[in-house]
């Protein structure tokens, strides 16, 4: 597995890659724009260019966006479907001008419709917003969720039946969040529950959609379904889901992403966990 981190970018997207080179980078994750805000600043070729130029400096050439956590594609009022669908246009927009191979997104919030409506507004969202970028390469990545409130992404079926719905079209894929799956009821704290969870995720699924990781401890129990994050081995989760994961064959070329809270002292605890995780690898 490829082992990287959500890295900011400060300054520019191209200043993310010298951060992740910083942290021991092998990948890197970001946000094209503000998480928490609809607008943002144009970019420019210029913004390609110093990407470009930046992945050569660093050897890092694997990245994928993240996109705003105000979108919600599952939502039942149309004004605010509608505002989504549009931010998410831009968001796989952006990612493809700056060649970034895959955007991940959480699915969404149905918000008391109703899950089979909620995933069918998905689906239609994630339809047009693939019609109107055809020829583009990046992929889309519907992120596992632990399923807090009305989100929608907790089951595989989720997944699958917004995937189906669609065609299994080529530029969809999923993002496995490992604290998010755990809470969600998914439980790979051992070697044995994760050929279990690899074998659903398989027949519902397809292993070939796959694309991406997010590794995250969790601070809450299985099954609690929800979303706090923790440092690498300190959570519930444990070591040996990490351990099987950086060492499992068939995610050799897979990108994992870490997402994990800053330390007690306020710095990043990227650099921190990437040097666990990299421990954690057989020696060839």
């Amino acid at each position: 597995m490829l082992l990287g981190a959500h890295e900011s970018i400060a300054g520019g997207v191209h200043n993310s890659l010298a951060r992740g080179k910083e942290d021991g980078c092998e990948c890197v994750q970001v946000f094209t724009k503000s998480a928490s805000q609809w607008s943002a600043k144009t970019l420019v070729p210029e913004d390609r260019k110093n990407l470009d130029i930046a992945k050569k400096e660093t050897g890092i050439t694997v990245m994928a966006a993240h996109d705003s956590y105000l979108i919600n594609l599952a939502a039942s009022v149309d004004e605010n479907w509608k505002k989504s669908k549009a931010a998410f246009l831009e968001e796989t927009r952006r990612a493809e001008f700056l060649g970034i191979q895959a955007l991940i997104f959480h699915p969404g919030a149905h918000g008391g419709s109703g899950e089979p409506a909620g995933l069918k507004r998905i689906a239609e969202a994630l339809g047009w917003v693939l019609d109107e970028t055809k020829g583009a390469k990046v992929t889309l990545l519907l992120e596992t969720t632990a399923g807090q409130g009305t989100y929608l992404g907790y089951r595989f079926e989720h997944m699958a039946e917004i995937i189906d719905a669609l065609g299994g079209h080529e530029r969809l894929g999923v993002c496995f969040d490992t604290c998010h799956s755990f809470s969600a009821g998914y439980d790979g704290r051992t070697v044995e529950g994760w050929h279990d969870i690899l074998e659903d995720f398989n027949t519902v699924i397809g292993l070939e959609r796959l694309r991406a990781f997010h590794l995250n401890d969790s601070l809450n129990d299985y099954g609690s379904r929800t979303d706090r994050h923790a440092q690498i081995g300190e959570g519930k989760i444990g070591l040996e889901c990490f351990r099987f994961l950086v060492n499992e064959p068939r995610f050799r070329d897979v990108p994992g992403y870490l997402e994990t809270p800053a330390l007690p002292n306020g710095e990043d605890s990227f650099r921190k966990n990437l040097k666990v995780l990299k421990g954690l690898r057989r020696k060839k």
